[in-house]
């Protein structure tokens, strides 16, 4: 059978939009799922996953029981709008101690705190003027030994989550998902 060309150019317009037409028929319809996000509020001590406008997890959490600032060496939870700035620590075992956004490895000295940041890391970066500071002074999203005193707030500014929840809330979100606390 032979290839049967055309030299007028509206049949062959007509005959290349049928061609393209069969082939988007047959190609899956695509879907713009909505952005996830995340909501944290310092009053209830509860961050939500959401995506869109469905609620996708909730984790009672511990924020600073220092309050709430930016200061520099205040020990206190920021409020605004963030973003995750880097997650770390993706596939080490639940518990992992981090010193520095390092695992430590076996035999390493335990850093001299009781903040132990561990499991996995959520660093935040500020986008207001306010909490523009909040990268540099290691605001985290992270695992703690404390998992007692989820629920209340106990830690030194960061967001302190039970280590099997913060393990999980990191392979629901992205790098540069957004980051809403609020009182």
């Amino acid at each position: 059978m032979q290839n049967k060309q055309t030299s007028n150019p509206v049949e062959a317009a007509v005959s290349a939009a049928g061609r393209r037409a069969e082939q988007a028929a047959r190609l899956p319809p695509q879907t713009t799922e909505p952005p996830t996000k995340i909501d944290i509020s310092i009053r209830d001590q509860c961050l939500t996953v959401r995506r869109g406008e469905e609620t996708l997890r909730s984790y009672p959490i511990s924020t600073s029981r220092f309050g709430i600032g930016t200061e520099e060496g205040s020990f206190k939870t920021p409020t605004g709008r963030f973003r995750i700035a880097e997650k770390i620590g993706r596939d080490m075992p639940s518990g992992t101690i981090f010193q520095s956004r390092v695992p430590l490895g076996r035999g390493d000295p335990l850093p001299p705190t009781e903040d132990l940041v561990m499991s996995r890391i959520l660093w935040l970066d500020g986008l207001e003027e306010d909490n523009a500071n909040t990268r540099e002074r290691f605001i985290y999203i992270h695992g703690t030994k404390h998992e007692d005193k989820i629920g209340r707030p106990a830690s030194h500014g960061c967001i302190r989550m039970r280590n099997a929840d913060v393990i999980e809330l990191f392979d629901l979100v992205d790098e540069d998902t957004p980051v809403v606390i609020q009182e």
